[in-house]
């Protein structure tokens, strides 16, 4: 496929030229809610309130649609425990990181009791979760912009609900996945939104995860790599020894600069921190086991903090 018409077969903009604000209001009008965040999320939290305690750290409004956003802490915060944070849904369109902390909560929230604070945000993103989108309707990666004075409202309000923490999380596990409409959808709408160029890339089939290149944690990631191994498959190195362009620094593991880049896994500075990439269009996994999968991170990631400090 040629760059120009790669680029000028996305549906809005003109190739070469970065959107405005109308083609960002073409582009929101296309974004059709198909599921229900209250109905969805929100239930699944207050089932949670008997055990534990749920917060209100802000809300977004777009135009008529109103969107609480909620924190679920473990009921007996104790300074002296470690913080381990949850994140999940920072991109709407990544059910199982959503499901995948809400059930973990569930089933094994009550495991930490007394030995650390849990803090879960498990949908970062709400508008987007309702339409299955990657952007905000301002047409905004969050994960791109967790820093002070973010022009994405859902990072502004988890920055802000995180700033009192900051330095004191021993561990920060954003849960994200890698699907096919990373290539068919999400990047061609990027190239296009930016006036730029769209090279296809490679969706990597399996599981991996995202460390951090100014505070490589290799044995962490391992721990979790091999529990979520005992779950799902580990995505393999292309044939360039990359997974979705960049090198692969261990079996199933790349890394970002996660603060340079605006990513919500460095918002915190925790000392353990990772991306799990969770790959839902593998005729090898199924929704649950996507779900399982981010589960089975959060707990190898939590155990693996509490060992080792």
């Amino acid at each position: 496929m040629q760059t120009t018409t790669a680029q000028a077969a996305y549906p809005i903009g003109t190739p070469g030229k970065p959107w405005d604000e109308a083609e960002i209001a073409a582009w929101r009008a296309r974004q059709v809610k198909q599921r229900d965040y209250a109905q969805d999320v929100l239930s699944a939290i207050n089932a949670l309130r008997d055990t534990f305690d749920v917060t209100s750290y802000g809300a977004l409004d777009y135009a008529a649609e109103h969107y609480p956003l909620f924190a679920v802490r473990t009921r007996s915060w104790d300074d002296a425990l470690p913080t381990m944070l949850v994140t999940g849904g920072v991109h709407g369109y990544e059910t199982s990181g959503v499901h995948g902390a809400l059930q973990f909560l569930r089933e094994h929230g009550g495991d930490y009791q007394g030995r650390a604070n849990l803090l879960v945000v498990p949908c970062v993103s709400p508008w987007a979760y309702e339409r299955i989108h990657r952007w905000n309707p301002d047409a905004i990666d969050p994960n791109r912009n967790f820093r002070e004075g973010s022009a994405s409202g859902e990072a502004a309000a988890l920055v802000a609900l995180l700033a009192p923490l900051r330095g004191r999380v021993l561990m920060h596990i954003d849960l994200h996945e890698t699907t096919d409409t990373d290539e068919s959808e999400f990047r061609p709408a990027l190239a296009a939104r930016d006036g730029k160029v769209y090279e296809p890339g490679e969706v990597p089939d399996g599981f991996y995860l995202v460390d951090d290149t100014e505070n490589l944690q290799p044995a962490f990631q391992q721990a979790v790599i091999e529990a979520v191994a005992k779950v799902t498959h580990i995505a393999p190195p292309d044939a360039k020894g990359e997974i979705i362009g960049s090198a692969q620094i261990a079996p199933g593991v790349i890394a970002y600069s996660l603060r340079q880049l605006g990513l919500c896994a460095g918002i915190t500075q925790a000392r353990y921190t990772t991306t799990t990439e969770v790959y839902p269009d593998s005729p090898r996994a199924t929704p649950q086991q996507c779900n399982d999968a981010q589960v089975a991170a959060v707990r190898a990631a939590i155990d693996y903090a509490l060992a080792h400090g």
